[in-house]
């Protein structure tokens, strides 16, 4: 059963069972909002880039995004660059898994940005989301929904942290400008 986040929502990585999640994906999906223009409805491409930061002690030790796919230690990695979107069917266009298992003890904190590297704003995009999935099964687990267009070019998605001895999510949904995630780093740092 998935769950629909809001803005500082939480919810705990445990599985019903009692179980503990080992890999979970945070996927980002989304199309490009149609404009009308002199001859009807067009459509111009978005290139939207999902990153992960990993933190140790509120500093940033290592990040994974289209141009450093692994990170060093190997439990997060990209799939790819997607440079237009998809068609709003709801799949991700873009993902990035968590071996929660690898995650070495002293990284703490994963913040999941989205920036269009583009530019374009959040205005200009339709049926924008991020999800977060149980990589063992493939069940959607929590989704957020990048809602209400806005004028500006990043948003601050979500953090997993580790809670105790398992880990946690929580929305962030906090808008932000910038075309990468270097771009938001002043962002980011309040919400660890």
């Amino acid at each position: 059963m998935t769950v629909n986040l809001s803005k500082g929502q939480a919810i705990s990585l445990q599985k019903s069972d009692g179980g503990t999640l080992n890999a979970v994906r945070m996927g980002l999906g989304w199309k490009s909002a149609p404009r009308r223009g002199l001859f009807g409805k067009r459509s111009k491409e978005i290139d939207l880039d999902a990153s992960a930061v990993l933190f140790a002690d509120k500093q940033p030790v290592d990040v994974v995004f289209f141009r450093h796919l692994v990170s060093d230690d190997g439990s997060v990695k990209h799939t790819g660059d997607n440079l237009v979107g998809g068609a709003g069917q709801g799949g991700d266009d873009e993902a990035i898994m968590v071996d929660l298992q690898r995650v070495p003890v002293h990284i703490d904190q994963i913040v999941f940005t989205v920036n269009s590297f583009t530019g374009q704003t959040f205005a200009e995009v339709e049926n924008a989301f991020c999800r977060l999935v149980d990589e063992t099964n493939g069940q959607e687990l929590a989704r957020y929904t990048l809602t209400g267009g806005g004028q500006y070019t990043a948003q601050i998605m979500a953090k997993v942290h580790r809670q105790g001895s398992g880990w946690q999510m929580t929305a962030v949904g906090n808008p932000a400008n910038g075309r990468t995630f270097q771009d938001l780093m002043p962002a980011i740092l309040p919400h660890l």
